[in-house]
């Protein structure tokens, strides 16, 4: 896993041990930054759920001005401490279950225009997840939600998803507010 572009471009990250994290694949990466490539620059960029970080990582390598890394778990926490040491990038890192940390976000008045959710494929709370973090996303900002290929995401009616693609077991549904 490494870091495909921008000024950190080529740097290999580092995974927390175990099954709990999917690292995205390199492809999938390179996809996604394809498709939003036009919103990265200045972009202030949430990525929640974030096991190694990877994905914050890119966009701050790209160009996002700044980016909040959320997890649950210590051993996601710490891996994306060590990558930001490695690729010489500065973010903020919480450690904490997404409802709370969304809260706490939002009542420091923290919006964000790209959230960027990869949570266990056997999470069942997009739908409400997806609620309260509109209170996080940009008039003009973009969620992008990776689950596993054969998951029927359920929005709220203040979104709409604009594009879906699949790379290997994973799909990445965009939204935008209607």
């Amino acid at each position: 896993m490494r870091v495909i572009s921008g000024k950190a471009r080529r740097t290999l990250l580092t995974a927390p041990v175990g099954k709990v994290v999917r690292p995205t694949s390199d492809r999938a990466k390179e996809a996604i930054f394809s498709i939003i490539a036009y919103r990265i620059q200045g972009a202030r960029f949430l990525d929640l759920f974030c096991g190694s970080g990877a994905i914050g990582i890119e966009a701050l390598s790209r160009g996002a001005s700044h980016c909040v890394f959320v997890d649950s778990s210590k051993d996601s926490v710490k891996a994306v401490k060590a990558n930001l040491i490695k690729t010489r990038l500065v973010a903020d890192v919480i450690f904490s279950p997404a409802f709370d940390a969304i809260d706490s976000l939002s009542a420091n008045g923290n919006v964000f225009d790209i959230i960027f959710l990869d949570p266990p494929y056997d999470f069942g709370h997009y739908a409400e997840v997806l609620e309260v973090i509109l209170k996080l996303l940009s008039d003009e900002g973009i969620i992008v939600v990776e689950t596993n290929d054969s998951a029927r995401l359920v929005v709220p009616n203040t979104l709409i998803i604009t594009d879906e693609r699949r790379y290997g077991h994973s799909k990445f549904s965009f939204l935008v507010k209607v």
